[in-house]
C-alpha cells in the first residue's frame, strides 16, 4: 500500500495536481476509501435523500450525427417518434399523481420543436404545475432560445460537454459541431440564470486519463450545479460499433471524485449505470450520487429513445414502478424523495439578484 493518500488530499483541498489525478484515475487502490469519503460528504450535505426526477423523452429525432449516439441522424434503422404538447402534459399529469415534483424534458436536437412550440410547452407545464421544477435537455441552442425557455418557466438545463479536450471532441463529433460552441452554450445558460448540469461519458473511444483530467478541470471552471456522468455504451447503429463500452469501476471512481470535488452538486446514478450492471444505480448511490431519473415517457416509446444498446426501459426504470425503485434505494441505505430537491449550493454562489435565487432549483 502506497503512503500517498490522494483521497485525504482531495477531501481536504478539493483539488489534486495533474500527476496525482493520473495516479488516482488509473488505479483501483483507493476505490473503497474514495467511495466511503464521498458517501460521508453527500450525507453531510444531503443526508440519506435521493431525489427522484420524472424523465420525459419526447423526441428521438436529431439533426446531429455524433459518432457515439444511437439516435444520430445517420442511423437509418432508428424508429423515430415525437410527442405532442398534449402527450407531454399527460406524462406530467401522471407523474404529478405519482408524486413527482421535477420534470426533465429531454430530446434529440429536433428542429420540429421551434422556440415558439417549446415555450408553449414549458409555459403550459409551469401554469399547470406551479410547484414543480422544469428541467430541459435539448442540446445546443442560441442564447436567445435559452432565454425564451427560461422566461417561459424553465428552471434548469442539462447539457453534457462530453469531453473538454478539443482533439478528442473532434473524434467524437462531425465537423459541424465544436467544443467551443458547446462551452458557449453552458456559459450562456449560467449567465441567463439557469441551474446548469454538465458532464461527460466515461470510457468513450479515444479517451485517455489526460482527457479525464481536462474534464475535471473544465468542471472546476464551470462550477455546475448538476454533474451527470455515465459509462459509454456502444450502439450497433454508429461508427463506433466495434469499440468496447466503458468501465463500471472507473465510472464509480469518478462519481466519488466528483462528489468530493463538488460537495454541493446533484449527481445522478444514471440509467447507463443500471444498464451495464444489474445494481449499477445502487452502486452509483453508494459512490456519492444522489439523484435517480425514472422514466415518465409513454411505454410505447421508451425502447425507441435508443441512445445505446440494451438500455433499461421497463420494470424499475419506469416511473410507475416507483415503489420498486424506492425499495431498491432503501436497500442500498438511502431514502427516495420526490420533492423538488433544491441544490444546496454555498451562499457565496448566490446570484447577485435575490429575487432570482428562488428560481435556482435543480
Amino acid at each position: 500500500m502506497s503512503s500517498f493518500d490522494p483521497v485525504r488530499e482531495l477531501d481536504m483541498r478539493r483539488d489534486l495536481s495533474d500527476a496525482s489525478w493520473k495516479v488516482l484515475l488509473q488505479s483501483d487502490e483507493w476505490d473503497a476509501s474514495l467511495a466511503a469519503a464521498a458517501d460521508d460528504k453527500r450525507r453531510e450535505i444531503y443526508g440519506d435523500e435521493v431525489y427522484l426526477r420524472g424523465l420525459i423523452e419526447f423526441s428521438n429525432y436529431c439533426k446531429n450525427n455524433c459518432y457515439y449516439c444511437g439516435i444520430r441522424a445517420g442511423n437509418q434503422n432508428a424508429v423515430r417518434y415525437r410527442l405532442s404538447k398534449e402527450e407531454i402534459l399527460s406524462c406530467c399529469d401522471e407523474g404529478y399523481a405519482l408524486g413527482f415534483r421535477t420534470f426533465v424534458l429531454q430530446s434529440g436536437e429536433d428542429p420540429f420543436y421551434t422556440d415558439v412550440l417549446l415555450c408553449e410547452i414549458v409555459s403550459a407545464i409551469r401554469a399547470r404545475f406551479p410547484d414543480c421544477a422544469i428541467t430541459l435537455s435539448l442540446g445546443e441552442k442560441a442564447r436567445e432560445s435559452y432565454k425564451a425557455y427560461f422566461d417561459a418557466g424553465a428552471n434548469r438545463y442539462l447539457l453534457r460537454h462530453e469531453t473538454a479536450n478539443d482533439a478528442h471532441y473532434r473524434k467524437l463529433h462531425p465537423d459541424s459541431m465544436s467544443l467551443q460552441n458547446r462551452k458557449r452554450c453552458l456559459y450562456d445558460l449560467k449567465e441567463i440564470g439557469y441551474q446548469v448540469g454538465s458532464g461527460f461519458m466515461v470510457g468513450s473511444p479515444y479517451q485517455t486519463a489526460d482527457c479525464l483530467i481536462e474534464d475535471l478541470r473544465f468542471l472546476q471552471a464551470l462550477k455546475p450545479d448538476m454533474i451527470g456522468i455515465g459509462p459509454y455504451i456502444t450502439h450497433k447503429g454508429t461508427p463506433f460499433a466495434a469499440f468496447p463500452s466503458g468501465s463500471l469501476s472507473l465510472t464509480l471512481r469518478l462519481i466519488s471524485i466528483l462528489r468530493l470535488l463538488f460537495p454541493y452538486a446533484l449527481i445522478p446514478a444514471t440509467t447507463a449505470l443500471g444498464t451495464i450492471h444489474p445494481q449499477g444505480r445502487e452502486l452509483g448511490l453508494k459512490a456519492g450520487a444522489n439523484v435517480v431519473m425514472p422514466n415518465l415517457s409513454p411505454v410505447r416509446v421508451r425502447k425507441l429513445y435508443d441512445l445505446y444498446e440494451n438500455k433499461i426501459c421497463t420494470g424499475e426504470e419506469a416511473a410507475e414502478c416507483r415503489g420498486c425503485l424506492e425499495r431498491r434505494i432503501a436497500a442500498a441505505g438511502y431514502r427516495a424523495v420526490t420533492a423538488v430537491g433544491d441544490v444546496k449550493f454555498p451562499a457565496a454562489r448566490l446570484l447577485p439578484f435575490p429575487e432570482r435565487n428562488a428560481d435556482r432549483r435543480i
